[in-house]
């Protein structure tokens, strides 16, 4: 995103800092591309509402074409919000999770939208809640990774799916609860590298087409996905013509190996929304520590944004790109650790995925100028929390010129609205 073209110091003094700031043609861009690549006969993209669950991005993923992937009843319900249609035919909304929480088994009953399950006792839960209609199943194949290990989402390491050579009772479970299996899904995580990604995917082809002929109802594979972002200047973009081809392939080959059209699906993840957003944020203050036995000294530049409203680079040493805008913006970069205003060693930007801190040549900000941490839209609001009762950042939608507010900074009333004191 071009700051410069940007009027961040006005929006700032409107919304108060931290705010995100949403760029409505770098999401409509990210959206269809996705479109594009899930344009052939029998392929379909779900969007992971998780990733970022605003209105506005529901409304572009909705007018792309996408479906979604819901983790939860609310997401469900934010989905139905938005305009995506209901039921399972076609299953627009797919809702997938090993435990049913809050309203989950709800929304399915009320809803009909699929469920997708992640472990065998929620054949039970789904049977108990009265609900007799087509499930999918989430198989663990045995293989897989996130970008780091926290974000396993396949083999032995991850608490994800069912496990590939445990499918035979669930089948039998599931037939004598009335429920008819109509929908496959595993999701290996994208690998901290391109290659990774893909290796992965051609190898879950494989599973799947070695499972199908145990599921003679099933109309949909989900090969789930998370298409890596390039989240450090220069990375490359993944291309995403040979992901096509791959994808037009293994629909076929599916097909072929059931006797019957098998629509084959996939989860972009983050890919279309993570570089649609800046997180900004306020230099309060520039400070130093110096070197002794336990180790050498650093420059502190202190913000006023934290793991509450970003907190990626806290929970995997996630990289978000920084930029200064201000009256230190040229200066000559130096080592610097920029750092947030919670009460906790970990709130830090700047980290690597050892919980080290990780300097970053940077312009040395004077106090005002606001500092920007790029790709910022996946898994930033979306995570926000109110840990130390601060509120949750604004959300600003830019698009043609014009910034609009989409969601409040939280205020102390939003924050203990909930707190009652009624007897159980």
């Amino acid at each position: 995103m071009d700051l410069s073209r940007l009027p961040l110091d006005e929006i700032a003094a409107k919304t108060g800092t931290p705010f995100f700031l949403y760029d409505g043609t770098e999401l409509d861009l990210r959206m269809a591309e996705i479109a594009r690549l899930t344009a052939g006969t029998g392929l379909q993209a779900r969007y992971a509402l998780k990733a970022n669950p605003a209105a506005k991005v529901l409304e572009r993923a909705r007018a792309a074409g996408l479906w979604i992937d819901a983790v939860s009843g609310n997401e469900v319900l934010r989905a139905k919000r938005a305009g995506f249609a209901m039921g399972h035919e076609p299953p627009v909304v797919m809702l997938t999770c090993d435990v049913f929480r809050d309203n989950g088994r709800d929304v399915v009953v009320e809803e009909g939208v699929l469920p997708n399950i992640g472990s065998p006792g929620q054949i039970r839960d789904l049977a108990e809640a009265g609900y007799r209609g087509p499930i999918a199943l989430r198989v663990n194949p045995g293989f897989g990774h996130g970008h780091v290990q926290a974000c396993d989402t396949g083999g032995p390491s991850s608490k994800h799916g069912i496990w590939h050579e445990d499918l035979a009772p669930v089948i039998g479970a599931a037939g004598d609860a009335g429920l008819e299996i109509v929908g496959l899904h595993a999701h290996v995580g994208t690998g901290p590298q391109i290659g990774e990604f893909e290796a992965n995917m051609r190898q879950l082809g494989d599973v799947f087409g070695a499972l199908l002929p145990q599921f003679p109802r099933v109309q949909g594979v989900n090969f789930g996905g998370g298409i890596p972002h390039p989240y450090r200047p220069g990375a490359p973009r993944i291309d995403l013509g040979p992901y096509a081809g791959f994808l037009g392939d293994a629909q076929r080959m599916l097909s072929e190996t059931a006797g019957r059209q098998i629509r084959v699906e996939v989860e972009p993840g983050r890919y279309p929304v993570a570089g649609m957003a800046l997180l900004v944020a306020r230099v309060t203050d520039v400070k130093t520590t110096r070197s002794n036995s336990k180790g050498p000294g650093h420059t502190f530049v202190m913000v006023d944004a934290g793991f509450n409203d970003l907190i990626r680079p806290a929970m995997y040493g996630s990289y978000h790109h920084i930029s200064i805008v201000g009256k230190g913006a040229g200066r000559e970069p130096e080592p610097l650790v920029v750092a947030g205003p919670l009460c906790e060693s970990g709130d830090v930007f700047t980290r690597d995925d050892q919980e080290l801190l990780d300097p970053r040549p940077l312009p040395r900000p004077e106090p005002g100028d606001l500092l920007v941490l790029h790709d910022a839209g996946a898994y930033g609001a979306a995570m926000g929390s109110n840990y130390v009762s601060l509120g949750r950042a604004a959300q600003v939608f830019w698009e043609n010129g014009q910034a609009t507010l989409i969601s409040r900074p939280e205020t102390f009333e939003d924050i203990v609205r909930l707190e009652c004191e009624e007897r159980l």
